[in-house]
């Protein structure tokens, strides 16, 4: 992919796979060195092999590349070059002329593949069994450094210029008022537009919030917790002990460990599945939960743009304390999974943003609107279409 430097022109996007990346992906599955793994170790110490060996297995003999293709370009794509990068999205027009622009923004290890499930029941309810005055207009861009977008090309894109990037976007494409939904670096980007463009963000939704607890206005922060509040903390404070190693390589050492992810499909694999398996609500059995094809629709899209690098090197550039906003004053919704891994106690988020909806979900978890679309959808209609 080459990228027009100075091009801002709005173009048509298509995904098309070269049957030759087809064959070389194949070639390197049939050809993976698989490690060796402790008797009766399971998940214990990273993902099992014989799991991920079964799904690159299916990978390599039975998934269905036009299947594949047919479901990215179900719904119109573009890109154009801002900042000098390439941006992918889909933009997704309702035909109710009325809808609510809606930006979404996916995180990491997912791509706007997260969204394929969901971008026809949020523009078009009445195709789905929805009501017409809960139509958006959806824009759902690749962010830079992930996926179609391409690899970003020089350092210092973090997670504030990928968000000034997501305005630009819309500027472009000419909403001059919109809301904004956001999960995991999406969530950071969501809260940013908020914080940094309430004049044209009207309403923001989350499903994690960013909050610094160095920056509330208090001695001690853990004294404006409740019960709940601890058991939110506490939680969030064991994930981070025992399952936040992959942040400390990409926030150090993502090149190191991008040779391996870039020139092997198993290895990328191994590195993102165990993800989807801890993050989400499965209970441990990840192919009840998540369809093989949707997860391997993620993969696919990882391995085809070549982005693993520059989607790990946002945890490099980005300045967690830094980026994240004292304060966010539009009216924010956030919907609580119970599986998500960042669970902001509620007094905390408060203190940040203008909290007008926190929905406590019944089920689902970091990735939302791959594993409960319903719920996502129903969510944010309940709560982002009370601005238009």
């Amino acid at each position: 992919m080459t990228t027009p430097p100075d091009d801002d022109s709005i173009r048509p996007f298509e995904v098309s796979v070269d049957r030759d990346e087809i064959d070389d992906l194949r070639r390197r599955l049939e050809r993976t060195r698989w490690p060796d793994q402790l008797p009766d170790s399971g998940w214990e110490y990273g993902t099992e092999r014989e799991s991920l060996r079964e799904l690159c297995e299916y990978w390599h003999e039975e998934f269905d590349w036009a299947a594949f293709e047919d479901r990215c370009n179900e719904f119109e794509q573009y890109e154009t070059t801002i900042d000098g990068q390439r941006v992918h999205f889909y933009h997704v027009r309702s035909p109710e002329p009325d809808a609510t622009p809606l930006v979404l923004s996916h995180g990491w290890p997912g791509s706007v593949a997260e969204f394929l499930d969901v971008l026809g029941p949020l523009a078009d309810p009445a195709a789905h069994g929805g009501n017409r005055a809960d139509a958006f207009h959806v824009v759902a861009p690749s962010l830079p450094g992930f996926g179609f977008s391409g690899p970003t090309s020089e350092q210092g894109y973090d997670v504030p210029r990928v968000a000034d990037t997501v305005a630009e976007l819309m500027d472009r494409l000419g909403y001059d008022r919109y809301v904004a939904q956001g999960g995991d670096w999406g969530g950071l980007v969501t809260a940013l537009l908020g914080a940094n463009y309430p004049d044209r963000v009207e309403a923001i939704h989350t499903n994690m919030l960013f909050v610094n607890p160095s920056s509330l206005e208090a001695e001690d922060p853990t004294e404006l917790l409740d019960e709940q509040g601890w058991a939110d903390y506490e939680a969030t404070a064991e994930f981070r002990d025992g399952e936040t190693a992959y942040h400390e390589i990409q926030a150090t050492k993502p090149q190191s460990l991008a040779y391996g992810l870039t020139d092997s499909p198993a290895g990328l694999a191994g590195w993102i599945v165990e993800k989807f398996r801890t993050w989400s609500d499965c209970d441990g059995d990840l192919d009840a939960h998540f369809d093989r094809d949707r997860l391997l629709d993620n993969l696919s899209v990882y391995w085809l743009t070549g982005t693993i690098n520059s989607s790990m090197r946002i945890y490099y550039e980005t300045d967690v304390g830094a980026a994240t906003p004292d304060a966010v004053d539009v009216p924010t919704g956030h919907a609580r999974y119970p599986a998500e891994v960042y669970k902001t106690p509620r007094a905390w988020a408060e203190a940040v943003y203008d909290i007008r909806h926190w929905c406590e979900m019944p089920e689902g978890g970091h990735f939302a609107a791959m594993e409960v679309p319903d719920l996502f959808v129903d969510d944010l209609r309940s709560f982002l279409g009370e601005f238009d």
